[in-house]
């Protein structure tokens, strides 16, 4: 990487006597990104914009969460097993991974787990209701980084897949990994029927035929002050709710009086 990372924050590092109020866990998946992203874009800008959020965490208020590594099993949509390499992880492998992690934090004392999601493909939301039968006392929360604040508010033409702002981000912590003479126009055909344009219903879509080059989103656009722009916001509403977090002692506390 070409950054400094604190590695106290971060499960690459020695955690020996320090005190940690939490868990984040970066979660991606392993797909093509167009043609100038790597297949690891998910998981590594979760994991790059989870140990910004716990080292401004750190910086800003004192609070120290630990980044774990990032998972890159993520659930895919049909078509997208035919694109060489591209690894669909069951719902059921999902699981089997959150509830390890969660079994293992419980047994070393931890109760707060904050999941940083990468990849729209992945849903949480049943795997941490069936958790919280099982763990009442420990809260799951998860995030998917990208829509923490309106990417119409920072970006031209923002997509929703190796688009202006995926690439901009990766353009911000990794340079190195993008191509832009690479990158297809990313422009995605639409849903025929109008009730699903208008998501009466909701369908996955095909992969190989909603996208020529996998992208959905014209990536042209992408430069590196915006990606700088938008992580940096985007770590600092993280390390908010992480300071915010810490300080919660039962469940009574998340709601008010």
């Amino acid at each position: 990487m070409n950054r400094e990372i604190d590695l106290s924050v971060s499960a690459y590092g020695v955690t020996r006597g320090l005190d940690y109020a939490m868990a984040v866990l970066p979660w991606g998946a392993t797909e093509p990104h167009n043609l100038h992203l790597p297949y690891l874009t998910d998981a590594i800008l979760a994991h790059d914009v989870a140990v910004d959020a716990a080292q401004r965490a750190l910086t800003d208020y004192g609070v120290r969460a630990m980044v774990l590594p990032p998972v890159a099993m993520g659930a895919q949509n049909p078509g997208q097993r035919d694109l060489k390499f591209c690894i669909h992880y069951r719902y059921d492998t999902q699981r089997a991974i959150l509830d390890d992690t969660v079994a293992s934090l419980a047994h070393q004392g931890f109760s707060k787990l904050l999941i940083i999601n990468g990849h729209g493909g992945n849903t949480f939301k049943s795997m941490i209701r069936d958790l919280a039968v099982d763990y009442p006392d420990f809260l799951i929360l998860s995030s998917e980084w990208f829509t923490v604040l309106p990417a119409k508010d920072w970006f031209d033409e923002p997509g929703d897949h190796a688009d202006e702002l995926e690439t901009s981000v990766m353009m911000h912590y990794h340079p190195e990994l993008v191509d832009l003479s690479e990158a297809g126009p990313g422009r995605a055909h639409a849903f025929a029927l109008s009730s699903l344009r208008e998501k009466v219903a909701w369908l996955p879509r095909h992969w190989t035929r909603v996208t020529d080059d996998t992208g959905i989103g014209n990536p042209h656009l992408a430069t590196a002050e915006k990606g700088k722009r938008f992580a940096e916001a985007v770590a600092a509403k993280y390390a908010l709710l992480i300071k915010e977090l810490a300080a919660v002692q039962s469940l009574d506390e998340l709601y008010e009086r």
